[in-house]
């Protein structure tokens, strides 16, 4: 009788879906598409076309190591399985990990800069407040427990999904198609060579689409994973593709480029507004309040269990060493968010992540390669093609950014070379004197 009632609360194929695009499709959608117009001015719906073309590509290696290897730990099993215990899968778990605590930040500052459109000018500077306010009412649900946490999600979910659908089809039908000519270029790019600020735009895209890997983590909840958690992957893609892609021409429709790079933290509601009045603006920033509220929720419960289940394995240091809290891994997970918060504005934090986010992204994808031939059955040309294109795409990202704000490179290259230094300190802490590491949990052979 026990293993009909597991078997019937697994979550179904349609269900996995729901689950994914509802976490795909957060926030950072109403704050990245002004960033990415800043880069490309009209050819930015183009730009979610193509990045979600590169993490088609790159979801093919997430596929592989879910249907060989569905688990709940996800991106961390990935990485395990691909180098073994040690400094390399806890540095690059650690990237992912802060990439996440960064998408909350960026979430949480979209949810104040679209919450103080319904207050007078002489407030914008209280959005970073906002954000913190959110994070704090965040972490309570979290410490509420996971029956709070899943209901408030889903109800969420299904509100924002529908909200930005709705919103993106009634945009078209007012404003209709917007013409795209690819000759509005703008100041920050101008003295770039022809198409660099097009690629390097594919990296604020593809923020927006990283959300599918967390669908890596339904592995021990969903029916049938070995063929569901892959098919859930690629569906999810393909439904937020469409989505965004809509909601882009929408605010094409309604807004100059000038006018969506001036508004670019609130670009959504600022579109809305001339299509729909007042009435626009408050129902945008109504769906941004619940997105935000319900991305954050999600993102830090699953942000909080990545960084437990590394602490459990012994690739970072034990968070019981943080006191006697009752959850000390969510405590750091959202006092980090708060500190970026307050310390970045939208545009760099999102930088910060997407730069974490695509180092990760490649050594998946050579983990899958490289280590894995024997275990997994997959095309090898593929994640290679996931390789060049992530590796094209940052290195121009990298180089835009050097030219038009080097600080994002110094913080995360800073924040690079204190995970390698701190995670080799930590490995060799607990090396017996045999060479073997001395890990919490299960692992594979390689050291």
């Amino acid at each position: 009788m026990k293993n009909t009632t597991d078997k019937n609360n697994k979550l179904s194929l349609i269900g996995s879906i729901s689950l994914g695009t509802g976490a795909m499709i957060g926030a950072g959608i109403f704050v990245l598409m002004g960033q990415i117009a800043e880069l490309v001015g009209d050819l930015f719906p183009i730009a979610f076309i193509a990045g979600a073309v590169v993490v088609g590509f790159s979801s093919y290696s997430y596929v592989k190591f879910s249907n060989a290897f569905p688990s709940s730990g996800g991106v961390v099993k990935f990485l395990n399985k691909s180098y073994g215990p040690g400094t390399t899968t806890g540095v690059f778990s650690l990237l992912m990990y802060v990439s996440m605590v960064v998408s909350q930040s960026l979430v949480t500052g979209t949810f104040g800069s679209y919450t103080l459109r319904l207050f007078p000018e002489r407030f914008a500077g209280y959005a970073s407040i906002l954000g913190v306010f959110l994070l704090v009412v965040v972490f309570i649900v979290n410490i509420l427990g996971n029956k709070v946490i899943g209901t408030t999600a889903t109800f969420t979910a299904i509100i924002k999904v529908l909200g930005i659908a709705l919103l993106a089809i009634a945009g078209l039908i007012v404003s209709g198609f917007p013409k795209i000519t690819g000759n509005y270029i703008p100041k920050n790019t101008e003295e770039l060579p022809i198409g660099i600020g097009f690629v390097a735009s594919l990296a604020l895209a593809i923020l927006a689409y990283k959300g599918f890997t967390t669908i890596t983590n339904q592995g021990g909840d969903i029916a049938n994973p070995h063929k569901n958690l892959g098919r859930s992957i690629i569906a999810s893609i393909l439904i937020c593709t469409i989505i965004y892609v809509a909601l882009a021409l929408a605010v094409a429709g309604g807004l100059s480029i000038p006018e969506i790079i001036k508004a670019k933290d609130y670009a959504l509601a600022a579109a809305a507004e001339p299509v729909f009045g007042k009435w626009g603006t408050w129902i945008t920033v109504a769906i941004a309040i619940i997105a935000t509220f319900s991305g954050v929720i999600a993102s830090v419960f699953s942000s909080s269990r990545l960084l437990g289940m590394l602490s459990n394995m012994k690739q970072v240091p034990s968070l019981k060493r943080l006191g006697n809290f009752k959850n000390p891994a969510l405590i750091f997970t959202v006092s980090l968010a708060i500190l970026l918060t307050i310390l970045f504005d939208l545009t760099r934090i999102a930088s910060i992540g997407v730069i974490f986010y695509l180092i990760m992204d490649i050594a998946i994808h050579w983990g899958l390669f490289r280590h894995l031939k024997k275990e997994v059955d997959f095309l090898p040309i593929i994640p290679i093609i996931a390789i060049i294109m992530d590796a094209a795409v940052l290195s121009t990202f990298l180089y835009v950014k050097y030219i038009n704000d080097p600080l994002v490179l110094i913080v995360a290259a800073i924040g690079i070379i204190l995970m390698i230094v701190s995670e080799r300190i930590f490995m060799i802490s607990h090396t017996d004197d045999d060479g073997d590491m001395q890990m919490g949990m299960e692992t594979n052979n390689k050291t």
